[in-house]
């Protein structure tokens, strides 16, 4: 049987219908299992939803460390080495006075400013990056089409796999997703 991404209908026409799978699990450990059965069968494509986190999905679904930390330290970094340069440039090369025999260079005063420039980028920098790396603002999910998704924020124990998988089979993804004894499995419309 051919993938998904190049099954077609009788008329010839390419299936649009499909966003994928959808199975629902009783409990937050058979999430668990059988994400880690989902990730060793080789689907890249896979997402949890659970009421509370589980620290233990992502390892689960070899979801790897985000590089948001490093995003943010190089923007405190940045911050920090603006603020400094912004202070020490108006005092030393821009408008140099001379108050009192100190030097020109006075490092000292300028640490606070240095210190609010570094938290400024690196706040800002953690909030938008945030946004941008979880594809905020979603309105709208394809798997809000599946009626007992409802239960998601409540009871209710989800994996999804991707029709965009490249391993995702219309049938033999279906028939696998049962093989992990859900409560339920559901096609998720797009």
């Amino acid at each position: 049987m051919s993938s998904a991404a190049s099954y077609t209908h009788p008329h010839g026409v390419p299936d649009t219908d499909l966003y994928g799978y959808l199975a629902e699990f009783e409990s937050a450990q058979a999430l668990v299992d059988a994400a880690e059965v989902v990730n060793n069968a080789g689907f890249t494509k896979t997402d949890a939803f659970s009421p509370f986190p589980i620290p233990e999905i992502d390892h689960a679904l070899g979801i790897k460390r985000s590089i948001l930390p490093w995003i943010i330290l190089g923007a405190g970094i940045t911050g920090g080495c603006a603020g400094f340069f912004m202070q020490w440039f108006a005092s030393v090369i821009h408008y140099p006075l001379n108050i009192g025999g100190r030097p020109l260079n006075s490092w000292p005063m300028f640490i606070p400013i240095t210190f609010e420039m570094t938290i400024l980028f690196s706040a800002f920098t953690a909030g938008l990056a945030m946004l941008t790396m979880n594809g905020f603002p979603k309105h709208y999910h394809p798997v809000f089409n599946v009626p007992s998704f409802s239960k998601a924020s409540s009871v209710g124990f989800f994996l999804c796999i991707e029709e965009s998988d490249p391993k995702f089979d219309r049938t033999e993804t279906m028939a696998f997703l049962k093989s992990l004894n859900p409560v339920e499995v559901s096609e998720v419309a797009p």
